[in-house]
């Protein structure tokens, strides 16, 4: 599994059984920000191999690093109410999915949310869209279009939808950058989830890509970036923490970070015990 791309994952843990579990195979105001200190989550693609052999033993060391949310990354076949008792027994929130797009479908929307409300799930992720529907600025309008239909949906339940960036979303069509055409044409309830390292080795600047769009990083990925040691973890390398994080929390409308870490520099549970860590020293 350690291998194993990120939408390949995603589409072999389970999302399709866990949906079919339910018997079945929908705009929010601007975030403002908060006034609170921000919580803390963390992407369960971190620690991928580890979910895969035992989701009860992983997710009970989340909470006992600290961590107060999971984001999840499939569902390991698990029925809905199930997962949702995992997480209340060890004091976890959900704070995100990464959700496939073809899981938004018309035919599959319903089933796909529903599970989502079970587990207490507020925003539906959509961590990749293929080649095919990204090759254009005009694939990128539609794709934008699509979301805000979604986000029309999910007004009355209190979610909201969004979109998690790789690095071609700062690579140039046309003069455009896709990140800034899907930004400039969804709405506001169409969350940012910028992930700071994929930015960078998109050759863009995280900080200055947040301070486009004040108010959409509703949920932001906190993950290392470096032009000199490709195993640096969160607090080590490129990223200008302390400003990232004040603008998060005071003009990003940041509701969750969540930190994600995929290097091989440390076995998984080390490794986000470490970046929880380092960002606390951060926060301090």
């Amino acid at each position: 599994m350690v291998n194993l791309s990120r939408r390949q994952f995603v589409k072999t843990s389970g999302t399709a059984a866990a949906l079919a579990s339910l018997g079945v195979l929908n705009r929010c105001a601007p975030a403002k920000a908060p006034a609170k200190e921000i919580p803390v989550g963390v992407q369960l693609y971190s620690v991928r191999s580890e979910m895969q052999k035992d989701v009860p033993v992983t997710l009970a060391a989340m909470a006992k690093i600290g961590y107060r949310g999971v984001e999840f990354a499939g569902f390991f076949d698990y029925a809905a109410k199930d997962l949702r008792q995992l997480l209340d027994d060890n004091g976890l929130q959900c704070c995100g999915s990464h959700t496939p797009i073809d899981t938004l479908t018309d035919e599959a929307f319903d089933a796909t949310i529903e599970y989502n409300k079970v587990i207490g799930n507020k925003y539906i992720i959509v961590p990749w869209i293929g080649e095919e529907d990204r090759s254009t600025i005009d694939n990128w309008k539609k794709l934008a279009e699509k979301f805000n239909s979604w986000s029309e949906k999910l007004k009355g339940e209190g979610m909201q939808v969004g979109y998690h960036n790789h690095t071609f979303e700062f690579q140039a069509i046309d003069g455009q950058l896709p990140w800034d055409v899907f930004a400039q044409n969804t709405n506001n309830d169409v969350v940012l989830q910028l992930d700071t390292a994929n930015c960078g080795h998109g050759k863009a600047d995280p900080l200055a890509t947040l301070k486009r769009y004040p108010g959409r990083a509703t949920t932001v990925h906190l993950k290392e970036y470096s032009t000199s040691n490709e195993n640096a973890i969160l607090g080590e390398g490129d990223v200008p923490w302390k400003e990232v994080l004040s603008f998060c929390k005071s003009e990003g409308g940041t509701e969750w970070y969540i930190i994600e870490e995929e290097k091989d520099t440390y076995p998984p549970i080390e490794a986000v015990t470490k970046c929880f860590q380092n960002l606390q020293a951060l926060r301090a």
